[in-house]
């Protein structure tokens, strides 16, 4: 079984991955006020597992900057005891990288922005959530999404320029920590609505000044952060960034996004994440049985998906490119890489239910193509969650995925 998939990859960091399969960010929720933050030791067993199941790369989930902003309660965070957080993050990182030392493992770096609920973080009950522009995060349609937003949300206050200097900071600390402690990188997450990305979109940065108002400038925080990392960690260092393709929806919306890459990665990027829908071609797959059954709205959000990544393959070639969401077959992994869609592959939630998936199915030449197949759970969210906010079901979903991180300690 000769798999283009199974072959290394070399980043521009000088990182090599052994094979083209990587274990993608998912919030553990296995931290937060009762560990001081740091990740646990069920946490540290979890990642043992993933380390020594045969993935090319291990990406944590999200670490917040700052415990005053976290996106959920239970979040890993950056702490002020230094030296504490060192001796945990070392062990953190050991457990990561595998019993051999040799699995790379990239810390995933996040602060929320308007998006930290009530509750979570030291930020107090009162104090507001920052963003570029006050404007406030709506769930979704409806009075109760919204009267759901402005309680658990609120209305974020606009940061100044003291504010955004202070989060940059905030990074470039956390990444000379993943540095010190042994991780081979960091990834800068700005998708899903954090605050990186409500800084790139138009439609949550109304700034006039140098941090919005063009694409580039409202790319200024991301280059900045980059340029500040590279300071204070070595040469060889790995720093990445993720998008989502849902963020960027329109033709508009992908040249300006398009734009940001241009600068980001001048700034010094060893890869890009692209998340955001179902990159397996349901046609190629199963003749369209699945696609006929999907709504308008989800091929739409599919269709695009693809087109996102495609655009952005053409447009940067010589930037590694790592493709997450809907890969659930050793064929449409190895066609995504063969064809040269992507360099290599993020997978999430079959990793929790399966996270030896790469030395048992993937890579086992005993298991045959057609059932190569990487599985998934429906899970059955609360109806009360579907009628107040269809980003709280989501979330509801997530929060299953991530409550079963810990049973993997037991394994």
């Amino acid at each position: 079984m000769d798999l283009q998939i199974s072959t290394p990859i070399t980043l521009p960091s000088g990182l090599v991955l052994p094979n083209r399969l990587v274990k993608a960010a998912m919030a553990e929720a296995m931290a937060g006020s009762s560990t001081e933050y740091l990740p646990n030791d069920a946490m540290k067993r979890s990642y043992s597992v993933w380390a020594d199941a045969g993935w090319g790369m291990i990406l944590t989930g999200n670490v917040q900057v700052d415990t005053k902003y976290l996106g959920q309660p239970g979040d890993t965070s950056i702490i002020d005891n230094e030296a504490k957080q060192l001796e945990s993050w070392k062990a953190w990182a050991k457990a990561c990288k595998g019993p051999k030392g040799s699995t790379p493992a990239i810390v995933q770096l996040n602060h929320p922005g308007r998006q930290s609920p009530l509750g979570a973080g030291t930020k107090g009950l009162f104090a507001k959530n920052v963003a570029p522009s006050a404007i406030p995060l709506v769930l979704g349609p409806g009075l109760l999404a919204k009267l759901a937003s402005a309680i658990v949300m609120g209305t974020p206050r606009e940061m100044t320029v003291a504010d955004i200097e202070e989060v940059v900071a905030h990074f470039a600390r956390a990444a000379k920590l993943s540095a010190d402690a042994g991780f081979d990188g960091i990834e800068l997450h700005a998708a899903h609505g954090y605050l990186l990305a409500q800084f790139l979109s138009p439609k949550s940065n109304k700034r006039t000044d140098a941090y919005g108002g063009s694409p580039v400038k409202a790319a200024k925080i991301v280059v900045d952060i980059i340029r500040a990392a590279r300071e204070v960690t070595p040469k060889g260092f790995t720093i990445g960034i993720k998008f989502n393709s849902v963020d960027h929806q329109s033709e508009s919306a992908l040249k300006d996004c398009i734009e940001q890459i241009e600068v980001i990665r001048e700034a010094g990027i060893d890869f890009l994440e692209v998340s955001g829908g179902t990159y397996e071609d349901p046609v190629m797959i199963d003749g369209g049985k699945a696609f006929a059954e999907k709504s308008d709205r989800t091929k739409a959000r599919e269709a695009f998906f693809l087109e996102f990544a495609k655009a952005i393959r053409h447009k940067f070639l010589d930037l590694p490119l790592m493709v997450t969401g809907g890969f659930r077959t050793r064929q449409g992994m190895e066609a995504a890489v063969a064809e040269g869609g992507c360099d290599f592959v993020g997978i999430g939630r079959p990793a929790v239910l399966n996270p030896s998936l790469p030395n048992n199915i993937v890579f086992n030449k005993e298991v045959k193509d057609e059932d190569a197949r990487l599985y998934v759970k429906k899970v059955q969210v609360p109806w009360i969650a579907k009628v107040i906010a269809p980003g709280v079901g989501a979330g509801a979903e997530s929060a299953w995925y991530g409550a079963q991180i810990p049973k993997m300690a037991q394994l």
